[in-house]
């Protein structure tokens, strides 16, 4: 970034999208200011993002990491005032980084700020650890404001995040997995036999599909559990609990 009160350079080159901790930072540190630590993988949005926490002179953004490695690495020197986490990262699940940061720093408040606000994903990052939930395009809260409430205990969360969180209590907290991963009974259906190993087009006459059909039945299951292939698929099934109801 190109504000020295936000980041600077170190002595070692870094990866473009990561901002490492100097002397400076470390003194601003010293003085009470609020250290930020951001993990989003979009450019644009990550610089978006650092320079709306720079106009608050009491915050300084000491690390702009744009994949999961990047923010394990600083998480692992040090841990910041506030971790600010996009779910979608290239490398791996948001979820994850908020799972290993709570567990690491049980203290440390921690927001989601994505444009992801469906059920499942929500509950995933409440449970793993975040104290916060803002969707991109949510314009009710300023961010400085958020990060503020953050720090002094509040849970700064979109109506529309806070809506799912309400029905999940009237649930008890038992909510249909399936239903809230937004895949259909056929998709189910076509996730469960290519979790057992079957090819897709075993599985298209198995089913009294075309091959075409189960590959855009396929295409429809990545997209809805932010995947890219069908070990990713599998995986992401098996931890959700998808895997349980084949």
């Amino acid at each position: 970034m190109r504000e020295s009160r936000r980041m600077g350079l170190g002595k070692k080159e870094q990866p473009a999208s990561s901002t490492r901790v100097q002397d400076g930072a470390d003194k601003r540190r010293e003085l009470g200011m609020v250290t930020i630590y951001i993990v989003e993988d979009d450019d644009v949005t990550r610089s978006a993002i650092a320079d709306r926490i720079a106009s608050n002179p009491e915050y300084v953004v000491q690390i702009a990491a744009g994949t999961c490695a990047e923010i394990r690495r600083a998480l692992l020197a040090r841990a910041p005032d506030v971790l600010l986490v996009d779910l979608g990262l290239p490398d791996g699940s948001g979820v994850d980084v908020i799972a290993e940061a709570a567990t690491r720093y049980p203290q440390l408040p921690i927001m989601v700020i994505t444009v992801f606000g469906d059920e499942r994903r929500v509950v995933a990052a409440i449970k793993a650890g975040a104290t916060g939930y803002l969707l991109k395009d949510d314009h009710s809260h300023e961010l400085c404001a958020a990060i503020r409430q953050l720090l002094d205990g509040g849970s700064p969360i979109s109506p529309a995040i806070a809506r799912h969180l309400i029905r999940s209590f009237k649930l008890g907290g038992a909510i249909d997995v399936t239903e809230a991963s937004g895949l259909t009974a056929r998709e189910q259906e076509v996730l469960s036999l290519a979790a057992k190993g079957f090819s897709y087009a075993e599985i298209a006459e198995m089913l009294g599909l075309s091959a075409n059909t189960v590959a855009s039945y396929t295409k429809h299951i990545y997209e809805k559990l932010s995947v890219n292939s069908r070990a990713e698929a599998v995986y992401e099934a098996s931890r959700l609990g998808l895997l349980d109801r084949s």
